[in-house]
């Protein structure tokens, strides 16, 4: 008799959950309600009569587990219920089994703590990796300007911490530091070195970039990008096979280091939390409970996002709120420890490792020595409506860029379009002392308060000597004239107009490049500069007209009156949060990350303010655009459904469509089933007690499906093409000569979700987001009517905002 195998080729394996269950030659008749076939069900029973004595027997595929049930396809969305279930009843297993030995006692203490391990090794994991990235990237950037002669490995800051001949004024220019054309042509000043300079910066800004985007083409196109759009999406239940896998956090480490020490208008904060989620998918694979169940691996990954940006920033608590607030899908209490525990090992791990060099833990530490006025709420809701209005105009400036690029050869050329946008962000950056400097470095400086020994250009101030001025001269009689804004301030501020006037155009086509790109210094940095103009101008209309009512007691001789780098500080927050519409985590990332802690007031109201402003512009964060953009099938938690349309709106099949495709729970043969599953690409089947009767009994994976057809074939003797398919609990009525039949009533899952014709689409929506689920059945007095998936429901949702609904396709 006839056994072959079921043919790979008529099974695309590239198959969609999101898709539509396929129409068939099946008819199913829905005009009458059909009354149910003789066959007695009750009490699991069946008629005597249905099985003789010599009947061959029954083989159930599922008495012993088969290898690669209940596993998904790649770009597949998981089912959250039934991964939720299988855990239970794998705790509930353990539990009982712990109460009869000490082997299994021992067993279940060591499985409940298995979490807490996991998180130990990726906080260690992630934290070195960390470090190891902001050591590298600190030389590669300093490697551009110059080489230390002690040692190649040291960058500039440590080179010099070693001479004697260093001045505290000078204290970047030391002999064993040379610049470049120092090193080549001999030349120490003169137009030479300058050009020299300008040369081997350009030179080394392209290197870096060029190896940057050759190393993602080449071996992992995953590490491209921020990474966090595509993290939300896998959080939510999709499946992106190798997004999370070794070579993408190889590739990606590497990367990341050459793409930050290029100059370019990115950081290396969003890149760290696909960093930190990478670590954490590979430590998965080594705890058994975590490899098996994709709905406990996305806890993992949800305490990995905090992770990230806990070595990002040096800001556990604000990575935990960051991980619940923007990224998370599903987080419960339990992952919330756990998070908590992760991110504080692995901000130890990276405070070990010292990558600053200054003993400390933050990346921008600030001390201000000036406390803010209850004015000053004012201008720092300027800067929160400022960062509003610049995050709304780069979401939509950076969408349109980057649909531009995807629907135009643009899109065929990644590795020129990354060193021309290098190249003339190296023209035009080298000019300029606050472009020239990397991003974290100019954040840091605009944080800072003029001290008496800086000699930094934004603390040129100067006493009024020789000034006619008569308000000028009432300011030096009060003792407030050394800060007074000199020659050397005036050319900081159109240096750092133009400097924001670059950054912004550069972050906009920089931002989603094939190279790692990170948002939060970029956008940080734009507003720090905004907010210390802003701040820089508070503070010399204070002082000029300190005897006015409005600034009375905010000036006394010997004290700063205003805080410019609070506004820089506030600005930063501002433009932050625009972007990414944070609000309760941003503020408590800004004041860990800069110590800033009696300045919380402040970035609250610039936080709420921001996205206010960028709200009523638009409702999604730059993450969320990227979603859209890309197809992902994401439903956003956030996003209201107010419109009245029912369950029958939405469904497939609708109205003059053939019925669905549909299983009987007996009655098709191996042949008929395999048919149906080579004609379609579709997820799964509805399964139905008859082609008469279409009352719904379940619902079968594709994937489940195949592997136990196949396991069949090749381990149930006597199965051919005509062996019938049962999904019954009973054994129907088999002449001694009919072929074995194959019992999969293991793999139907016998409470699939239903709502009926009438259900409104705003509760269907709800039940999606809350359970995440892959589809929902359409049913009326039992009969199955059709099917919604989550791609419908996307679809609709993009039809009632008149957007196209193709455009929820993934590619």
């Amino acid at each position: 008799m006839d056994n072959g195998g079921f043919c790979d080729d008529n099974y695309q394996s590239g198959s969609s959950d999101d898709e539509l269950v396929d129409i068939s030659e099946v008819t199913v008749d829905f005009s009458e309600d059909v009354p149910p076939l003789d066959r007695d069900y009750s009490a699991g029973r069946c008629k005597a009569e249905w099985r003789p004595n010599n009947s061959p027997k029954l083989m159930d595929l599922l008495d012993d587990t088969v290898p690669g049930i209940g596993t998904y396809e790649d770009f597949n969305t998981i089912d959250w219920v039934r991964e939720k279930s299988k855990d239970r009843d794998r705790h509930r297993e353990i539990a009982n089994k712990s109460k009869q030995s000490t082997v299994a006692l021992l067993f279940s203490i060591s499985d409940a703590f298995s979490g807490w391990l996991l998180m130990l090794l990726i906080g260690l994991m992630s934290g070195a990796l960390a470090g190891g990235i902001d050591i590298a990237a600190h030389w590669m950037t300093d490697l551009k300007e110059g080489v230390c002669l002690n040692g190649f490995w040291f960058n500039h800051e440590h080179c010099c911490w070693a001479s004697n001949e260093t001045t505290f004024q000078e204290r970047d220019k030391c002999p064993q530091w040379k610049s470049w054309a120092e090193l080549m042509v001999g030349v120490s000043e003169g137009p030479g070195l300058y050009v020299v300079n300008y040369f081997m910066y350009v030179c080394w800004a392209l290197l870096f970039a060029f190896l940057a985007v050759i190393l993602v083409r080449a071996f992992a196109p995953y590490a491209c990008g921020s990474g966090i759009p595509e993290i939300k999406t896998i959080l939510s239940g999709f499946i992106i096979r190798g997004y999370l896998g070794k070579w993408t956090l190889i590739i990606k480490t590497i990367t990341l280091v050459l793409a930050v020490s290029s100059g370019l208008s990115l950081g290396k904060e969003g890149p760290l939390v696909h960093v930190a989620c990478c670590c954490a998918n590979i430590l998965c694979h080594f705890f058994t409970k975590y490899r098996r169940n994709e709905a406990k691996k996305r806890e993992v990954l949800s305490a990995a996002s905090a992770v990230g940006v806990s070595v990002a920033f040096g800001a556990p608590i604000g990575g935990v709120l960051f991980s619940l607030e923007e990224v998370s899908y599903y987080f419960p209490l339990k992952t919330l420890w756990r998070s908590f525990f992760a991110a504080l090992v692995a901000a130890f791990t990276l405070r070990s490792i010292n990558p600053f060099g200054n003993s400390r833990l933050v990346l921008f530490y600030v001390e201000f020595h000036t406390p803010w006025h209850l004015l000053e709420l004012i201008p720092f809701v300027l800067l929160g409506i400022f960062g509003g209005l610049w995050g709304a105009f780069f979401i939509r400036a950076n969408i349109a860029w980057c649909r531009l690029r995807k629907n135009t050869s643009l899109g065929h050329y990644p590795v020129l379009e990354v060193v021309v946008v290098t190249l003339l962000t190296a023209l035009l950056a080298f000019p300029i002392e606050y472009t020239k400097m990397s991003s974290s470095e100019l954040i840091s400086e605009l944080f800072n308060d003029c001290g008496l020994l800086d000699s930094s250009k934004l603390c040129g101030y100067t006493s009024n000597s020789g000034s006619t001025s008569g308000s000028v001269n009432a300011t030096a009689a009060n003792g407030l004239g050394a800060r007074l804004a000199g020659p050397g301030l005036y050319t900081a501020m159109w240096q750092l107009a133009l400097a924001l006037v670059l950054k912004m155009v550069f972050t906009v086509v920089t931002f989603g490049m094939k190279v790692p790109s990170g948002l939060f210094i970029p956008s940080m940095a734009v507003g720090a500069i905004a907010g210390r103009l802003l701040g820089v101008c508070m503070e010399q209309l204070a002082i000029r007209h300190h005897e006015r009512d409005i600034f009375r007691g905010w000036c006394s001789p010997g004290a700063d009156c205003i805080t410019p780098g609070l506004y820089a500080m506030v600005g930063a927050a501002a433009c932050l949060g625009g972007v990414t519409r944070m609000t309760v985590s941003l503020v408590v990332i800004m004041f860990e990350l800069t110590g800033g802690l009696e300045y919380i007031v402040p970035l609250m109201a610039a936080a709420m303010t921001s996205k206010w402003v960028a709200d009523a512009l638009g409702r999604e964060s730059i993450y969320e655009a990227h979603i859209r953009l890309n197809g992902y099938p994401f439903l956003e938690a956030k996003e209201e459904f107010r419109h009245k349309t029912l369950a029958t709106d939405v469904m497939r099949p609708r109205r003059g469509d053939p019925p669905v495709s549909v299983l009987t729970e007996s009655g098709m043969t191996v042949e008929e089933v395999e048919r149906l599953i080579a004609d379609t690409t579709y997820s799964g089947f509805p399964v139905v007690i008859s082609q008469q009767s279409p009352r719904l009994v379940g619902f079968v994976l594709r994937r489940d499906l195949v592997i136990s057809l196949e396991n069949a074939r090749r381990h149930q003797e006597g199965v051919v093409s005509m062996s019938p398919i049962l999904f019954t609990e009973c054994d129907p009525p088999m002449s001694p000569s009919a072929p074995p039949a194959v019992k999969l009533r293991s793999i139907l899952d016998l409470s699939p979700f239903t709502v009926t014709v009438h259900t409104a689409m705003e509760i269907v929506v709800d039940i999606f987001r809350k359970l995440g689920l892959r589809q929902c059945l359409v049913i009326q007095n039992g009969r199955l009517l059709g099917i919604i998936t989550k791609k419908d429901i996307l679809k609709h949702m993009a039809q009632m905002a008149n957007r196209d609904p193709d455009s929820i396709l993934f590619n």
